[in-house]
């Protein structure tokens, strides 16, 4: 059963200096609160969103139908992330189209929209924009950071540049860098849009259009990358819309064949999914914003001031660790979340690692399975245990 929940935002006079070297002169940042920040301020639990997510990872808004938060499953009274023991904070990204100030909202300095002009922003812009809101809400420190993909990056790296507030991090479906491929595919990706006649440049708001186009191939390419193959001939294979079956049965002409696919009719049943997903997706996202965050993606890699060294680079994090990875994640294979428990021993760090033999592919992060659940459960109480310790141990005077 979900709950209520209530989007808030929060504005920042305060420059924040990114780092290409730009300065974003003021902003907003959206964000959702679940549970009850403790007496001490401890049991502070920060959500990190993927590409297309925002602030609204759980419960439900007052009044509307399926806006379920994207991590529902996870996060909220009795589920594993438990808003009971729990003061959970989600946070929309800057450059992002679901309320924190991005491309699609107006620069006070030239009073247009933002457009294609909006400053480059990175994982790290991302977790410093994120620190100055926990300290608006008086977080000194944090009980855990979770996130899953693009998510994970920013909780990995929130353990590199304020290692001194985060207890737990929790890595799911994610990686150190993007290798090649992932690179590949983004940029395909992009290509798509930019090359959209209704993106100009950037700037199609002014014209009063949206580059759909673009964004639709950019969704499918993403999205078949988010399913694994046992998945998608599991649910598709090569079936066939019921009138293309028909037809085909009935030896339809060559000239009728021809036809079909010159005005592009859906004949195979994942042609229909991928297209819906894509027409849904290009409804509500911001073309920019998808430029922004993938370049993001592809920028992440906090071994590259290292000489390359991802070990050298996580000496600097001094919590605990939960990484998981799923056996069909090939845009995330599990191969990448071992190069970092590999690096964190190196550095004898406390971590624990688990590889979920699931279906799914990169989507399994997002979707209940019940091994996967009760290892972040188990992971979370025990979280809960040693801060209700510590607690009783200071109520007594005996906490070191």
């Amino acid at each position: 059963m979900s709950f209520l929940a209530t989007p808030r935002t929060m504005h920042f006079a305060a420059p924040l200096p990114l780092q290409s070297g730009a300065v974003l002169a003021g902003y907003t940042l959206a964000y959702e609160t679940y549970g009850t920040l403790n007496a001490e301020r401890s049991n502070a639990v920060l959500v990190c969103h993927a590409l297309n997510a925002s602030h609204h990872v759980a419960g439900v808004y007052a009044g509307q139908e399926r806006s379920e938060g994207w991590w529902d499953n996870m996060v909220g009274p009795g589920k594993p992330v438990d808003t009971e023991r729990f003061f959970v904070i989600g946070v929309n990204n800057l450059g992002s189209c679901f309320g924190s100030t991005g491309p699609a909202d107006v620069n006070s300095a030239t009073g247009r929209v933002w457009g294609a002009d909006f400053p480059v922003v990175t994982v790290e812009d991302w977790v410093n924009a994120q620190a100055r809101l926990l300290d608006a809400l008086g977080i000194g420190a944090l009980a855990a950071v979770m996130g899953g993909s693009l998510g994970g990056m920013q909780a990995l790296s929130w353990t590199l540049q304020h290692p001194q507030r985060v207890r737990h991090a929790v890595v799911v479906a994610s990686a150190p860098n993007l290798n090649a491929e992932n690179i590949a595919f983004n940029e395909v990706a992009r290509r798509a849009i930019v090359t959209d006649p209704d993106f100009h440049g950037g700037h199609f708001y002014e014209h009063g259009v949206v580059p759909k186009r673009g964004l639709r191939i950019a969704r499918m390419l993403g999205h078949i990358t988010y399913l694994s193959d046992d998945v998608m001939n599991a649910k598709f294979g090569r079936q066939l819309r019921r009138a293309t079956e028909a037809a085909v049965e009935g030896a339809v002409s060559l000239e009728a064949q021809t036809y079909r696919y010159s005005t592009q009719e859906i004949e195979f049943q994942i042609e229909s999914y991928l297209r819906h997903q894509a027409d849904k997706f290009s409804e509500y996202f911001d073309a920019n914003t998808y430029l922004l965050i993938t370049r993001a993606l592809d920028y992440f890699d906090p071994a590259r001031g290292y000489g390359g060294s991802l070990a050298r680079a996580l000496s600097r994090a001094r919590c605990r660790f939960l990484l998981v990875s799923f056996t069909t994640d090939w845009r995330f294979s599990p191969a990448r979340s071992r190069e970092i428990v590999r690096a964190l021993l190196e550095n004898r760090r406390d971590v624990s690692y688990a590889e979920i033999d699931a279906p799914h592919g990169h989507d399994a992060f997002l979707l209940d399975d019940a091994r996967y659940h009760d290892l972040v459960r188990s992971y979370f109480y025990g979280i809960a245990r040693d801060l209700a310790v510590g607690q009783s141990a200071r109520a007594e005077g005996t906490a070191p």
